[in-house]
């Protein structure tokens, strides 16, 4: 009988491997060197194991010779794949032209190449390729024109990071404002079930209107809320409840420039109650950060949910409002991070 004296710590590592290894080959390889390392005979392990003596010995000598990192080499030799002369071409097409699905690209490589191959062999070439399937992000059209980028990033250095910065050290409070429109309908998400589940949707005729406002540094919101429309007058009331928080030190509001925003009511109201309105560049939600906090609100309580009255609506949005700093406040502080997305250096998909 081939003898190998284990250590301690070689029986934990293959007691390890031959569950967590990813390739069940070599899961097998570990079992089999760790019953040996039990104590366990030759004939029994290759009974146990369902394989012949000749593989035994080979996964010892392999043991012998390597160690555990030796067991995990499959020794797979296989023919190098045709699509491979093809590698640096199709990587530089399907960057200019990207793909939705496996099926789309054998397509593609059938018709340039005629080479057809299985959805599995073109899944793998695509990830040789550095390719990974990622979710279509999107932004506003007009923000990828050249001048309209610059804007922005003057904005967020020059005007909107200097602002922060005297808000981290408690001399000004700055507050991030927008409007949200949750409107009484199904919410379409993603659940992990056995089939495909339904849920009911109302009407969508009713909706909840917030008009929000969060510090940047707290992360208090304030919301002024109704059922028919977000005006100037909502904003005021919006402008009142951030005065009237006793805050001692001058407050900035940064809002975008939808017109109820700029109009003479609201700017006249503002300068009275001396709040600061600082407005956005045109197209730029990503420089909102409130935005992020509507996004989280239909995250938390509208994906996937059912809500029959629109009462019991309304209720689950304000509560999770009224609750986000607080039962979820270490998830809302990485959430409403500091940071800004740039588009300076994205890849935008041509029409």
């Amino acid at each position: 009988m081939l003898q190998i004296d284990f250590t301690p710590e070689e029986t934990s590592h293959l007691h390890y491997e031959r569950y967590h290894h990813p390739h069940p080959k070599v899961q097998k390889k570990m079992e089999v060197l760790y019953l040996k390392s039990q104590g366990i005979t030759h004939k029994e392990i290759c009974r146990l194991c369902q394989i012949s003596k000749t593989t035994l010995t080979k996964y010892i000598r392999q043991y012998q010779s390597g160690g555990v990192e030796g067991l995990k080499n499959l020794g797979y030799q296989g023919q190098p794949s045709h699509l491979n002369q093809h590698a640096d071409s199709f990587k530089e097409y399907f960057e200019s032209h990207p793909v939705s699905t496996v099926a789309e690209a054998s397509a593609v490589i059938e018709r340039l190449t005629g080479i057809k191959r299985s959805p599995t062999q073109i899944r793998a070439f695509l990830k040789r390729l550095g390719l990974r399937c990622l979710k279509v992000g999107f932004i506003p059209g007009k923000t990828v024109e050249e001048k309209k980028i610059a804007e922005q990033e003057t904005y967020r250095e020059e005007q909107l990071e200097p602002l922060l910065k005297s808000a981290s050290a408690l001399e000004k409070a700055v507050f991030f404002v927008d409007a949200a429109h949750f409107v009484h309908r199904a919410y379409l998400g993603f659940l992990w079930c056995l089939t495909r589940t339904f849920i009911c949707s109302p009407s969508g005729r009713k909706r909840f209107n917030v008009l929000g406002a969060v510090n940047a540094i707290s992360k208090e919101i304030i919301t002024v809320t109704n059922e028919t429309y977000i005006n100037s007058e909502s904003l005021c009331q919006l402008l009142f409840k951030l005065a009237n928080l006793g805050l001692n030190i001058p407050v900035t509001i940064i809002l975008d420039n939808a017109r109820y925003q700029k109009c003479q009511l609201v700017q006249g109201y503002a300068k009275e109650l001396g709040i600061e309105l600082l407005y956005l560049p045109s197209y730029s939600p990503q420089l909102n950060l409130i935005e992020r906090l509507w996004r989280f609100v239909r995250n938390e309580c509208l994906y996937s949910k059912y809500y029959s009255d629109f009462s019991d609506f309304k209720l689950a949005i304000a509560n999770c409002i009224a609750t986000a700093n607080t039962n979820q406040k270490e998830k809302l502080d990485s959430l409403l991070a500091l940071n800004f997305q740039s588009f300076k250096k994205v890849k935008v998909l041509a029409a």
